[in-house]
């Protein structure tokens, strides 16, 4: 929600589409399929899938870049742990501002969102 918000302000259209998907060409985001494919390997158990991502991301965006990739993933990954752990409801304002992104993505299908 906070990259859509982001591109209103700054007038960049971003396709969120490969959240759900193969990625497809990244988003419109600078190194945008080197990104998915590591947070797609940081959430499965393919070890080489992993190395392989973390490889192909740090050519793109350098030492500093993947560092700040992995904090973003793991701080992401905490927060809703948490969330799900302790049943925060998503606010009222965040879910209507969501709504067609929720709809789009088919996010509301997951387990947790029913919850």
């Amino acid at each position: 929600m906070l990259l859509r918000v982001i591109g209103e302000e700054t007038g960049e259209t971003y396709d969120f589409s490969g959240i759900n998907g193969d990625g497809g060409d990244g988003g419109g985001i600078a190194a945008g399929k080197e990104i998915i494919a590591f947070a797609d390997a940081l959430l499965g158990t393919d070890d080489a899938a992993l190395d392989a991502a973390r490889v192909a991301l740090r050519a793109v965006v350098g030492d500093e870049g993947l560092v700040d990739a992995a904090g973003v993933a793991a701080s992401f990954n905490g927060i809703d742990r948490i969330a799900d752990a302790t049943g925060i409801p998503l606010e009222d304002a965040k879910q209507e501002l969501s709504q067609d992104l929720r709809t789009e993505l088919n996010i509301d299908a997951y387990a947790a969102a029913r919850v």
